[in-house]
């Protein structure tokens, strides 16, 4: 299989950590270096990271990209400097506005994924109508799942859509990457640790874990919540932790580096992010990459019913479902899984089979590479 000359335009790439950021690079890294260039924002640590891919990464001037008249010119000079005859954005929107100006510079066929966000975007009037401008000028737009899909039929006509979830790389997310030397450095011992890797934000649950905290200490004395990364919710969330009296019972790490998060991971007993969808629907997890990070670390998850995040979740299996809003049902769950290791270690031996065998990156690239080869008319020309 032939794969064309690509131009990954994104504003989503490492070294700045999280879910999409995490896929885009995959996806980068699942084809042959000298047929892709990345197009991203700057971002601390960028040049030392970029030395180290075996693929060009031209950077922004900035840590964010607009579908500006300057990105759009430079993403078509990178079209014409590299031979480029394929666009993937990493994120349809906002930046596949850009797309009428990259096919006038030679893009014969262009690829948009999709995430929470634009499936979101497809329940607002104004964003709504960008989004299907968007997708008027897209040969594929991807989607995570089911309830992805579904929110983006209401705009972007069906033929259009194919189903790229991400991959996870279970060499690097593995049980004993690094979780004793995260524990030491943080004075853990060996304390149950129940770990929730994300952005501190709202919708991703960590308020609830901390409300739910205190029962669960009552069931298991010594118990410590270890939540890693930054985001605008951290002063908030601290302060809940000081009136609760809970001190070093919850643990904030602050923004941690990209290549650091294996090790957290490694660091709990359980893995816990109860999201739930906010805002009517606006605010919603379009799939949940870190519980498939987690399971691949042998960990059991417990997810919130939010979006497509069940898609990464085989409930009762791998971990466990529970409505993200309800102290109650997230505590209980959390104390079963700290209250039973055997069960939990089964889920997460169950998890790391499952994230081998359907969401590893082979599997996924070859998916990938089939998109980016296929150049029937499924979309805008």
């Amino acid at each position: 299989m032939s794969i064309p000359r690509t131009l990954i335009v994104t504003n989503d790439f490492p070294p700045r950590a999280g879910g999409i950021q995490s896929f885009v690079h995959g996806l980068a890294r699942c084809l042959p270096p000298e047929s892709v260039v990345v197009y991203a924002p700057a971002w601390r640590g960028c040049a030392r990271f970029d030395d180290r891919e075996p693929y060009p990464v031209v950077r922004h001037s900035s840590s964010l990209m607009l579908p500006s008249r300057a990105v759009a010119s430079r993403a078509a000079s990178l079209i014409e400097k590299h031979g480029c005859d394929t666009v993937v954005f990493g994120a349809a929107a906002p930046l596949g506005l850009i797309t009428p100006g990259l096919r006038a510079a030679g893009a014969k066929r262009v690829v948009m994924l999709t995430h929470g966000h634009e499936a979101s975007w497809a329940s607002v009037p104004l964003a709504r109508t960008l989004l299907r401008r968007i997708g008027e000028h897209a040969d594929v737009i991807t989607y995570l799942g089911e309830y992805t899909r579904r929110r983006l039929t209401r705009v972007i006509r069906e033929p259009a859509l194919v189903r790229l979830a991400p991959g996870v790389d279970t060499d690097v997310f593995r049980p004993g990457a690094g979780g004793t030397r995260i524990r030491s450095a943080l004075g853990l011992g060996d304390a149950p640790v129940v770990v929730c890797v994300s952005r501190l934000v709202p919708r991703k649950g960590q308020d609830t874990l901390i409300r739910a905290w205190a029962s669960v200490r009552r069931a298991v004395p010594g118990a410590v919540l270890l939540l890693v990364g930054g985001g605008p919710q951290q002063a908030r969330l601290r302060r809940m932790v000081h009136l609760r009296g809970l001190g070093g019972a919850v643990r904030f790490t602050g923004p941690v580096t990209w290549s650091s998060l294996p090790a957290c991971f490694d660091a709990g007993d359980v893995f816990a992010m109860p999201c739930r969808t906010r805002l009517a629907g606006i605010d919603v997890e379009g799939l949940g990459i870190v519980y498939l990070e987690a399971s691949a670390t042998g960990l059991p998850v417990v997810a919130g019913r939010s979006g497509g995040a069940p898609d990464a979740v085989l409930d009762g299996e791998t971990g466990l479902l529970v409505d993200g809003t309800s102290v109650a049902e997230v505590a209980a769950a959390l104390t079963r899984l700290l209250t039973d290791p055997a069960t939990a270690r089964r889920m997460g031996e169950r998890g790391r089979a499952w994230v081998e065998r359907e969401w590893g990156w082979k599997r996924v690239g070859a998916r990938f590479g089939e998109i980016l080869a296929d150049h029937g008319t499924t979309g805008a020309q």
